[in-house]
């Protein structure tokens, strides 16, 4: 019993703490609203991050990989064979200890790791073509032999005449029919601070008071309420971030400060144009029954990803990322819902995320979005340090 009162703890730390990464990740993308401003190719837009093996010990194949890639990685290896953390790693009486070599299974993903980069490197120019899911597809142990009855083969297309092909939009096309859905650039300009009250449902079934509140460039404040922990709050304001709960209060570093300044949040799905090194047009798709029009492209920081635009209200309505590992892609799906006019400008209303990792996985309902309201800046700052206690 109290090993599932830990762990029930320990996950919910988990989800307050990647809840608010999202929520605090709104910053850098806000400065590019406000200015018009998005980086360039080539521009250096985050510092440079430490690796895995600077910060983590044993590290012997994964060497070279950012540091902020690792729990990915892992999350990935483990949604690829169906299994867990323990699969590999050892933990004795509720503590981890991921330096550990005594489980076998380990070294042999280290084999397989080493595999997985000889191949895609001897035959796919390095390129991450193959990867852990490609032969594991949710089991520990790859299918080898046929299960039978084998599936009937699709026929060929017959050659009956077939209606005209309609001449398809250019991706500028698609961006710019996405302002002016949006609301036009002008009432984006406009755009100041926000406001945004709802709650955060987790995969898990946890339900999560959550508000909001941002100002340009790069100050956000955000509020989190939760069964165990209380309310946590954090916020930045250009300079320090920081993290008040009932642990106290702490600045955020490292990881989580890397996080909260390269990873923007919703306003990156406002302003697109700008955000990529190249994109174009991926073709014509149907989803929920709609057909959406779809854009290939890649970011400035490299990513892979493709945009889904409601043809008929020209809407983005869903956004996958992917990330390039040495084990493969990391793909991250975002759905937006219930689009709303707030002053002049469209808003979803409700935002879905689907990760390999159950902790990401998520749905935030917003009940009220306000635009342009007024702002007490003092939010932003961290709040003094509490006074010790007197001495009885």
């Amino acid at each position: 019993m109290k090993n599932k009162i830990t762990a029930h703890i320990t996950r919910l730390r988990l989800i307050v703490s990647c809840v608010s990464l999202l929520a605090t990740a709104c910053v850098s993308i806000v400065a590019s609203v406000q200015a018009g401003l998005m980086p360039q190719a080539g521009q250096q837009t985050v510092p440079a991050e430490k690796t895995v093996e600077q910060v983590q010990k044993n590290i012997q194949v994964l060497t070279g990989l950012p540091a902020s890639q690792l729990v990915p990685v892992m999350n990935y290896m483990g949604s690829s064979l169906g299994v867990k953390c323990t699969y590999c790693h050892v933990r004795k009486d509720d503590k981890w200890d991921f330096v550990s070599d005594e489980k076998p299974e380990k070294n042999t993903a280290r084999e397989m790791i080493k595999m997985v980069q000889g191949i895609n490197k001897g035959n796919f120019k390095g390129n991450p073509a193959v990867g852990c899911f490609t032969c594991h597809r949710g089991s520990n142990s790859p299918v080898r032999v046929p299960q039978l009855p084998i599936a009937v083969p699709t026929p060929f297309a017959g050659t009956a005449e077939t209606a005209p092909k309609e001449t398809p939009p250019t991706a500028d096309q698609i961006l710019a029919r996405y302002t002016e859905a949006l609301g036009g650039s002008a009432a984006i300009e406009k755009l100041k601070t926000r406001s945004m009250k709802g709650t955060w449902l987790t995969r898990d079934g946890i339900t999560l008071g959550y508000e909001v509140l941002q100002i340009a460039p790069d100050r956000i404040y955000t509020v989190l309420n939760t069964p165990k922990q209380g309310v946590v709050e954090r916020g930045f304001n250009g300079q320090t971030a920081w993290e008040k709960g009932t642990r106290g209060l702490r600045d955020l570093q490292g990881t989580e400060l890397f996080y909260l300044k390269r990873y923007p949040d919703l306003f990156k799905d406002i302003k697109l144009q700008g955000q990529f090194t190249r994109i174009s047009y991926g073709g014509k798709e149907t989803i929920d029954g709609k057909d959406v029009y779809v854009l290939r492209g890649f970011g400035v920081d490299g990513k892979g990803e493709r945009l889904y635009f409601d043809a008929q209200t020209g809407l983005l309505v869903r956004r996958i990322t992917s990330t390039t590992t040495v084990v493969g892609l990391i793909p991250e799906q975002v759905d937006y819902e219930d689009y709303r006019d707030v002053d002049g400008l469209k808003m979803p209303f409700t935002i879905r995320t689907t990760s390999i990792d159950s902790f990401w996985s998520s749905t935030r309902k917003f009940t009220e979005i306000k635009l342009n309201v007024p702002v007490d800046e003092t939010k932003f700052n961290k709040p003094p340090a509490p006074s010790p206690s007197p001495t009885p």
